[in-house]
């Protein structure tokens, strides 16, 4: 009997490795990519989506952008794309993605402050890093000296103030990463921009798939979303952030 129950949590425990690497984003990916190449624009969506909710990598949800926009989502193409550049903006293809998408669609870009103009300049993750290792190689340069009891040198003050340079110029950076978090992107076709959060609200517009919006605050499942022209409530499901929460 003990060989028993042994024989079978070993198979159970193999059944669950092999379910848990053909579910790894790694597998994942590999099967988009394989259906997207039979033009299985579907099942290439729902295994980067997949893997990107496991994972998410810029080139994963740059291809589920390409896949999204074979499919006809313009939304959800574009937020896929601007996605990938929150992760990596160095990617020029899915800049030039982008600027393809907008112009089909004829669809305006989020505008932007300076400051977030600023922390589109590298990775939103890299900014805390920045700011926290510049800040805290200042601090041991003043402190460090003292507590080791050796004389404060010429290139302990240098090392500071380039560490305190580096993190009063992130901040704006870093300010400009969370506000720009609270920007997404209109999902659905012809939207409807409500004055208030019912049903029954009467509509100020009409909003296309793919459409910029700052997210202004929630109410059930409403959200009050400020456009480049407008400001109104539209569901949930129908809008998303570029920022995606984990």
């Amino acid at each position: 009997m003990k060989w028993f129950l042994l024989l079978l949590a070993l198979c159970i425990s193999g059944i669950g490795q092999s379910a848990l690497r053909a579910g790894s984003p790694e597998e994942l990916f590999r099967d988009g990519t394989a259906a997207f190449r039979v033009a299985d624009y579907a099942g290439a969506i729902k295994a980067f989506r997949q893997s990107a909710d496991i994972q998410p990598a810029s080139g994963t949800l740059h291809d589920l952008g390409l896949a999204e926009w074979h499919r006809g989502h313009a939304g959800a193409a574009i937020l896929s794309w601007e996605q990938s550049l929150w992760l990596e903006p160095f990617n020029t293809g899915t800049r030039g993605n982008l600027r393809y998408a907008r112009k089909i669609a004829q669809l305006e870009a989020p505008e932007l402050t300076w400051y977030e103009v600023v922390s589109t300049w590298l990775p939103a993750n890299w900014w805390a890093w920045i700011a926290g290792i510049s800040f805290w190689s200042a601090v041991a340069m003043v402190m460090l000296p003292g507590i080791l009891r050796q004389p404060k040198a010429a290139w302990h003050q240098a090392v500071a103030a380039l560490g305190l340079t580096v993190f009063l110029l992130s901040i704006p950076a870093h300010i400009g990463v969370h506000t720009r978090a609270r920007i997404g992107f209109v999902q659905q076709k012809d939207t409807p921009l409500r004055l208030t959060p019912t049903k029954e609200a009467q509509s100020v517009t009409r909003l296309a798939a793919g459409e910029p919006a700052r997210l202004e605050r929630q109410r059930g499942n409403y959200l009050l979303v400020r456009t480049n022209r407008s400001e109104g409530w539209v569901e949930r499901s129908q809008f998303a952030l570029i920022c995606r929460r984990q």
